[in-house]
């Protein structure tokens, strides 16, 4: 071989970028990838993004701006209580139902993400404006005390208050993967729902059956597991996330991917279809961590005992005002 040949080849060799393996997970008994384990999906970054970011990709000085913020919050919230000092006005009080230290922005594909929701320019809910509308009348609902079954279901103990294990996962709490050859189990912590995937039959149940949680049946791609979910029930029109509401008519699809991105990470990444209430369908991606942590019991307020006291309170609100209108 001449030394020209030689030299060009080593030139060759030198010039073309190294490409990272793509990630081996391990496998279970029965061959499929693992996902088992307890994973922690907190993160700052909320499914809509925040008025502080105008792309997708914070710079690192904006995130640690950001950051900085949330963990100072984070900080007084949790500090000493001067019992002495009188009791904050209504609108001041500072709340988070953290007890551990809050994880940063989610760190995906070397960006670091200011908002779930990737698939429009502004992050945000791609309502159609009949939707929107009913999202903001939705805050308002919150305050009717008319009957028990206008309580929001995760009052009444029915499902976690940020969706829990159901589509899309957007709370952050623990979820624990346990697999068998023909299901995929998602068990939550918060309010201790599980869901149960079956793989293999691609079928729905029939259109008049409508779990809390939807129907999900799932399919490996590769090294990625695919949940298609759909027959939603009625009853569960809302999934309360971070200060807002997302709308889910009962015909929304939704399909999940989980995908082992490393020995302590999953990529969820989530496509929701539903024309009855967006004008388009939108993607959305966050990372799951594992964690040693326990899990621990979620009691809710067992029985519902709580729900009589609160529409006491409605009937005795009725009451005062009924008065109050007739010394008028």
């Amino acid at each position: 071989m001449s030394r020209t040949i030689v030299l060009a080849a080593w030139a060759l060799c030198v010039a073309t970028p190294l490409v990272a393996e793509p990630y081996k997970p391990p496998r279970t008994a029965f061959g499929a990838p693992d996902l088992q384990g307890l994973w922690d999906t907190d993160s700052m970054t909320i499914l809509q993004r925040p008025k502080a970011f105008k792309a997708l990709a914070a710079t690192p000085e904006e995130a640690a701006a950001y950051e900085a913020k949330k963990l100072a919050k984070y900080a007084k919230v949790i500090g000493d209580v001067d019992p002495n000092e009188p009791a904050p006005p209504e609108d001041k009080v500072e709340d988070d139902d953290r007890l551990d230290k809050p994880r940063g922005l989610s760190r995906i594909r070397g960006e670091i993400r200011t908002s779930q929701i990737v698939s429009t320019p502004d992050g945000r809910l791609p309502y159609t404006p009949a939707a929107a509308a009913a999202a903001e009348k939705a805050l308002k609902d919150e305050l009717v005390y008319d009957h028990p079954e206008g309580r929001p279901f995760d009052e009444r103990c029915l499902l976690g208050g940020g969706g829990g294990v159901a589509p899309p996962i957007i709370n952050r709490d623990h979820i624990q993967i346990l697999q068998t050859k023909d299901h995929v189990v998602l068990s939550g912590e918060q309010n201790h729902e599980v869901r149960i995937v079956r793989l293999g039959d691609r079928r729905h149940l029939p259109p008049s059956i409508r779990p809390w949680m939807g129907d999900p049946v799932g399919w490996w791609e590769g090294d990625v597991l695919v949940v298609e979910t759909t027959n939603l029930n009625p009853n569960d029109r809302w999934r309360w996330n971070a200060g807002e509401w997302i709308a889910l008519s009962q015909d929304a699809r939704i399909v999940e991917r989980f995908t082992r991105t490393g020995p302590d990470q999953i990529l969820y990444s989530y496509v929701v279809e539903d024309p009855a209430n967006y004008t388009q369908a939108w993607r959305g991606e966050l990372p799951f961590h594992a964690t040693t942590a326990r899990v621990f019991e979620y009691a809710c307020h067992e029985g519902n005992y709580a729900l009589t006291n609160i529409l006491a309170g409605g009937r005795q609100a009725e009451r005062e005002a009924a008065a109050s209108k007739g010394s008028k």
